[in-house]
C-alpha cells in the first residue's frame, strides 16, 4: 500500500509539516509496513519554503538582507533537492511584520532585499527561482528589487534615485543594462493568486495600500508617481508592465517581475505542486490526503489546496480523502473533481478558540476515523 499526505497548514494552529507528521504516526498503526510519501503543502504565503524543503529535502540558507526600512535583516530561501530550484518568500525580507503599526509608510519602504535573496541563489547556482510576494510592506513596484540586482533608476538630473514607493514620482529614467546577466538563463515563476493590475481602483495602490500605512493623501501621492514609473519603464522595456493580472500584487512586485523579469506568475498550489514534481510522485499511490483548515465552494472555485491536489489525482484515478477544520456550503463540489470524501476535526460543539487549542490531538482522531474507515472498505471489496 502506497499513500501520499500533500495538507495545507491550519492557519494559526498546525503547520502542514506538523499534520504529515501526524498523518505518518496514525498510518503507520493501521497500515504497517505501508510506504508513505510525505507533501507539506503551502500556497505562496508564510510557511512555503520550510514546506517545499521538507517536501522536496532540499537545503535552507540564511543570508543577511537589507529591510523594507533599509534596516539590518536575516532571511532564509532554501534550494530544493534537485540543486537548481531556490524557493524564496518575499516576505522574508521585505514583509510587512518588519514595520510596526505606528510607523507604516508605504513611501518609505523598499523590496531590495528581496532582490538580494534573488541575487544570492543565483550565485549559488539557482537556474530556477519560485517565489512567494504575498505579505508585503512595499508599493515601490519592484524598483527596489530591480535595483539590488543592478538596474539603475535616475531622475531628470541623472542622479539615482532612493528605491521606494516615495521616489516613483521622480523616476525618469530606467536603465537595466546593468541588470545580472546570469538572469537571461534563469526561469522565474512567482506564486500570486493576486489578479489585481498595477494601476487604477482594482490596483495596489489603492487596494493593499491601506494596509501598508497609505492614507487618501499617501495613496494619491503613490498612485500619480506609479502611472509615471510604469511610462518610464514600460517605455524602457518595450512592453507594457502594468496592465496584466497580477501586476498589482505587492506594492507592484509582480510588475517588475512578470513585466520586466519575463517571470510567470501561477496560481499557489500549481506553482507549488510543479515544483516538487507532484505528479511523478502519485505513481503507484493507492490513497492522497490532502486538506486545508476549512473548506468551502470558495476553496473549490478559487482551487485552494485540497482542490489542485484532488484535480491531479484525478488525472490518475486516484482516490482523495480531505481532513479539514470545518466543512462550508459549495465544499461538495470537491466530490466533482474525483473520487473523494471530507473528513472533519471537529467532533462535536466546540468553540473556535477551543478547536486551535486542541488542533494536533483532534486532528490525531480525524485521522484515526479516516484510516478506519479505509480499513472497512478495503474489507469489503475481498469480499
Amino acid at each position: 500500500m502506497k499513500l501520499l499526505f500533500a495538507p495545507d497548514s491550519f492557519k494559526g494552529s498546525l503547520t502542514a509539516i506538523q499534520i504529515t507528521d501526524i498523518l505518518e504516526r496514525v498510518a503507520a498503526r493501521h497500515f504497517p509496513g505501508a510506504e508513505t510519501i510525505a507533501i507539506p503543502v503551502a500556497d505562496g504565503g508564510e510557511g512555503t519554503t520550510d514546506a517545499l524543503l521538507r517536501a522536496d529535502f532540499g537545503q535552507k540558507f540564511r543570508i543577511p538582507v537589507t529591510g523594507p526600512l533599509f534596516e539590518k535583516e536575516e532571511a532564509s530561501w532554501g534550494m530544493l533537492g534537485d540543486g537548481e530550484t531556490a524557493v524564496m518568500e518575499m516576505a522574508q525580507a521585505s514583509g510587512l511584520p518588519y514595520v510596526a503599526e505606528a510607523h507604516r509608510d508605504p513611501r518609505k519602504t523598499t523590496t531590495y532585499g528581496t532582490g538580494e535573496m534573488i541575487k544570492n541563489a543565483i550565485q549559488i547556482g539557482a537556474t530556477k527561482l519560485l517565489i512567494g510576494i504575498g505579505g508585503s510592506a512595499t508599493n515601490d513596484g519592484g524598483m527596489g528589487m530591480l535595483a539590488a540586482l543592478g538596474a539603475r533608476f535616475t531622475d531628470a538630473n541623472g542622479q539615482e534615485v532612493s528605491p521606494v514607493g516615495g521616489s516613483l514620482a521622480k523616476v525618469a529614467g530606467a536603465d537595466f543594462s546593468g541588470l545580472m546577466p546570469e538572469l537571461g538563463d534563469v526561469e522565474i515563476t512567482v506564486i500570486c493568486d493576486v489578479t489585481n493590475p498595477l494601476l487604477g481602483e482594482t490596483g495596489a495602490t489603492w487596494v493593499y495600500g491601506p494596509q501598508k500605512g497609505a492614507t487618501p493623501d499617501i495613496r494619491d501621492e503613490l498612485e500619480a508617481g506609479m502611472e509615471n514609473y510604469v511610462r518610464v519603464v514600460s517605455a524602457a522595456v518595450g512592453r507594457d508592465i502594468a496592465g496584466f493580472p497580477g501586476a498589482g500584487a505587492a506594492g507592484g512586485l509582480g510588475a517588475a517581475l512578470g513585466g520586466v523579469l519575463k517571470a510567470q506568475l501561477k496560481s499557489g498550489i500549481d506553482a507549488v505542486l510543479e515544483a516538487v514534481r507532484f505528479d511523478q510522485k502519485l505513481q503507484g499511490v493507492d490513497l492522497v490526503v490532502t486538506g486545508e483548515g476549512r473548506i468551502d465552494g470558495q476553496s473549490v472555485h478559487y482551487g485552494k489546496v485540497p482542490v489542485g491536489v484532488a484535480k491531479r489525482c484525478a488525472a490518475q484515478g486516484i482516490p482523495v480523502i480531505a481532513i479539514v477544520g470545518g466543512i462550508g456550503d459549495g465544499a461538495e463540489g470537491l466530490y466533482d473533481l474525483c473520487e473523494s470524501t471530507i473528513q472533519t476535526t471537529v467532533s462535536g460543539p466546540m468553540s473556535l478558540t477551543d478547536a486551535m487549542t486542541h488542533a494536533a490531538a483532534l486532528y490525531e482522531s480525524a485521522a484515526d476515523r479516516a484510516f478506519r474507515a479505509v480499513k472497512i472498505g478495503m474489507g469489503m471489496s475481498k469480499k
